[in-house]
């Protein structure tokens, strides 16, 4: 897949249009093996949040000092990323903690689960955390599509998949308020430091490499 720095609205646009019917058809699938109807998860999309974000990440000396993301989960119910050839996403294997460098394959999308997903599921899916590095020699280039929720939704374990041997494990909570909060606290902060972290990360490497 090949990236541009400049992409025009009218593309951006037909692009999300493209990956709100590929995150349609994967919501089905993932209603389907759960035992559900194909399109019962579709209801709660009828005004969705979803959006899309075009990510630059430079190249940085010393990728050692500097993030590209911190570790996070995805609050929402899918992600699906295009990337280019140069990498830089991190899962953490939940066993031992271990950070894994997710190999780019050619012509193909990334696609994460989101909370929304994790709780729906009463935590058959589970949500990943993850991170992205900075490259060393090369800048980076990655769009991903958050597929979210109606912003009135209230979220909580879906009622065919819980019984007696699969209680609820999670209280319900409106996802719009969740968000909006979310965006306004903790996660927009992270994304500050983030930004400033890359910045100094960067400067300092230059400067001692």
């Amino acid at each position: 897949m090949k990236f541009r720095l400049f992409l025009s609205r009218e593309a951006c646009e037909e692009y999300a249009q493209e990956m709100e019917k590929l995150a349609y058809s994967l919501l089905e699938l993932i209603s389907l093996s759960l035992g559900l109807p194909a399109e019962r998860l579709n209801s709660f999309f009828k005004d969705q949040t979803s959006f899309m974000r075009l990510n630059y990440y430079p190249r940085c000396p010393n990728p050692r000092l500097a993030l590209g993301v911190g570790r996070h989960k995805d609050s929402g119910a899918l992600t699906i990323l295009a990337q280019d050839d140069v990498g830089g996403l991190e899962v953490q294997r939940k066993t031992d903690g271990e950070w894994i460098r997710v190999r780019p394959t050619p012509h193909a999308f990334i696609v994460n689960v989101g909370d929304v997903i994790q709780v729906w599921s009463n935590d058959k899916y589970e949500s990943v955390e993850h991170r992205v590095m900075v490259n060393s020699e090369r800048e980076r280039f990655s769009i991903p599509f958050f597929f979210n929720p109606t912003h009135s939704v209230m979220v909580s374990p879906i009622k065919e998949l819980i019984n007696e041997q699969n209680p609820e494990k999670y209280k319900v909570y409106n996802w719009g308020k969740f968000h909006t909060t979310r965006n306004l606290s903790n996660f927009k902060k992270l994304n500050v430091e983030n930004v400033t972290f890359i910045i100094l990360g960067c400067l300092k490497a230059q400067l001692f490499d």
